[in-house]
C-alpha cells in the first residue's frame, strides 16, 4: 500500500470535527431558510401583507442577536460539542414546531422564531471553539471557507427542496422533515464528536502531538483584551463592514422568493428555482476567490491589500448587479443579476471573513461572536425595512437601491480603516 494510501485510509480525527461542523452549518441555514419559500404559501393561507410577512421572516434574528455572545461564553466554559449538540437539537425543535405555532396565533409563531433563532446563534461560536483545538493553523482557512461555505450549501438545498415539498405535500411538511434531520445529526454528532484531541481515544498521537500546541492557557476567558477591541479602528471597520455585508446575505436569503414570486408571477416552485441559483454562484466564486486570494498573497501581494481587495470587489460589485436588477423584468435576465450579486458578494470570504484571524488570532473566536452580532442586525431591521418599502412601492427597486448604498459604505470603511496586520496578540 502507498503512502498516500495509507494516509487517506488513517483519516485524521480533525478532519470529522470539521466535516461534522459543516454539516451543522448546512443544517442551520437549510432550516432558516426553509421558511423564505414556505412563508409564500403561508401568507396565501393566513392573509399576511408583506409587512407582516416581514416581522415573521426578521422575528427569528432577534433570538439569533441575542444569544451571540452568552453562547460563545458556554462555549468556553462548557465546551463546543455539547453546546453545538443542544443548540442544533434545539433549532431542530423549534423548526419542527413551526406549523403547529403558525395555527395558533402569528404572536406564537413568532415566539417560536425567535426560540429558534436562540438555538441557531451557538453555531459559528460553537464551532470556532472546537476549531481552536482541532484545527492547526496550516489549515485553518480551509477548514474556515469550508465552514462558510455550508451557507449556500444549505441554503440551496432548502430552496430546491422546499419549493417541491411545499407544493406536492404542503408548507407544514418542509419544517417536519428539515426539523428530523437535525435530530439525526445530533445523533451522530453524540457519537463522533469530541471537545479535546487530548481526551478523544480515537485520536492517534501522531494527531495529538501536533495538536497540542492549540491547547489554550487556563486563564484565556478572564484575558479577553476588551478595551484594546473597542479602540482600534481596524476592528471597528470589520464590525461595520460585517453588518454592510450582512445586508444583501440577509435580505435575499429572506425575500428572494418573494421577489421571483410576486415581480415575475412565477410558482412557488419555480421561486425556489429561481432562487437557487444565485447560491450556487455564491459557492463557487466564494471558494474560486479564496484561492485566488491565497494566490496574490504568495505572489507578493501584502495580506492587507488583498484584504482590501477582496472585500471592496464583493461590496462594489454586487451593488452594481442590485442596481442593474432593479428594473429588469425578463425572470433569466433578474436570476442572471442576482447570480452575480451573490457570486461577487462571496468575495467577501476572503475579505472581512478571514480578517478575524488576521488580526486578532488568538481572540478570533471571541470577535466573531462580537462582530456577528453587529452583522445579525441586519436580519432584522433590513428584512423589515424590505417589506415595509415593498409594500409602500409596489416593488423591489427602491429595497435594492438601499442596499447598494450601504454597500458602498462598507467599501469605503473598509479602504479607509481594514488593515491584516496582527494588532492583538
Amino acid at each position: 500500500m502507498s503512502e498516500s494510501s495509507g494516509r487517506f485510509l488513517n483519516w485524521p480525527r480533525r478532519y470529522t470535527i470539521v466535516a461534522l461542523c459543516v454539516f451543522a452549518v448546512f443544517i442551520c441555514y437549510a432550516d432558516r431558510v426553509n421558511i423564505s419559500v414556505a412563508a409564500i404559501a403561508m401568507q396565501e393561507e393566513f392573509g399576511w401583507s408583506e409587512t407582516t410577512k416581514g416581522y415573521v421572516l426578521s422575528s427569528f434574528f432577534i433570538g439569533y442577536l441575542l444569544f451571540q455572545i452568552p453562547s460563545g461564553w458556554l462555549a468556553n466554559k462548557l465546551g463546543g460539542k455539547l453546546i453545538l449538540g443542544f443548540a442544533v437539537l434545539w433549532w431542530s425543535l423549534f423548526t419542527f414546531l413551526t406549523p403547529f405555532a403558525a395555527g395558533i396565533s402569528i404572536i406564537i409563531l413568532i415566539v417560536t422564531r425567535i426560540g429558534m433563532g436562540l438555538g441557531e446563534a451557538a453555531m459559528f461560536p460553537s464551532a470556532y471553539n472546537l476549531y481552536s483545538r482541532w484545527v492547526p493553523p496550516s489549515e485553518r482557512s480551509r477548514s474556515v471557507s469550508l465552514l462558510i461555505g455550508g451557507i449556500p450549501l444549505g441554503t440551496l438545498f432548502a430552496l430546491l427542496i422546499t419549493g417541491w415539498l411545499v407544493e406536492t405535500h404542503g408548507w407544514p411538511v418542509a419544517f417536519y422533515s428539515f426539523g428530523a434531520g437535525g435530530a439525526v445529526w445530533v445523533v451522530i454528532w453524540y457519537f463522533y464528536a469530541h471537545d479535546d484531541p487530548a481526551t478523544d481515544p480515537r485520536c492517534s498521537e501522531d494527531e495529538r502531538k501536533l495538536l497540542l500546541p492549540l491547547a489554550k492557557p487556563t486563564d484565556q476567558a478572564q484575558s479577553i483584551p476588551w478595551k484594546e477591541f473597542a479602540k482600534s479602528k481596524a476592528i471597528w471597520a470589520l464590525i461595520i463592514n460585517h453588518f454592510c455585508s450582512n445586508w444583501i446575505l440577509y435580505m435575499l436569503l429572506a425575500w428572494l422568493p418573494s421577489y421571483f414570486r410576486s415581480q415575475h408571477d412565477l410558482s412557488i416552485m419555480n421561486a425556489g428555482l429561481y432562487s437557487a441559483a444565485p447560491y450556487l454562484s455564491m459557492l463557487i466564486v466564494g471558494n474560486l476567490g479564496g484561492v485566488f486570494a491565497d494566490k496574490l498573497h504568495a505572489r507578493g501581494m501584502s495580506l492587507t491589500r488583498v484584504r482590501k481587495i477582496m472585500q471592496v470587489s464583493g461590496l462594489l460589485g454586487s451593488a452594481a448587479c442590485l442596481l442593474a436588477v432593479k428594473d429588469v423584468n425578463d425572470p433569466y435576465l433578474a436570476m442572471a443579476f442576482m447570480s452575480g450579486a451573490l457570486g461577487l458578494a462571496a468575495l467577501m470570504w476572503s475579505g472581512f471573513v478571514s480578517n478575524h484571524l488576521d488580526i486578532a488570532p488568538r481572540y478570533a473566536d471571541v470577535l466573531m461572536g462580537i462582530t456577528n452580532t453587529a452583522g445579525t442586525i441586519p436580519g432584522i431591521i433590513g428584512v423589515i425595512i424590505t417589506g415595509w418599502l415593498v409594500d409602500t412601492t409596489g416593488t423591489f427597486a427602491s429595497a435594492f437601491t438601499l442596499c447598494a448604498a450601504i454597500n458602498v459604505f462598507g467599501a469605503i470603511v473598509w479602504v479607509l480603516f481594514s488593515t491584516a496586520e496582527k494588532i492583538i496578540d
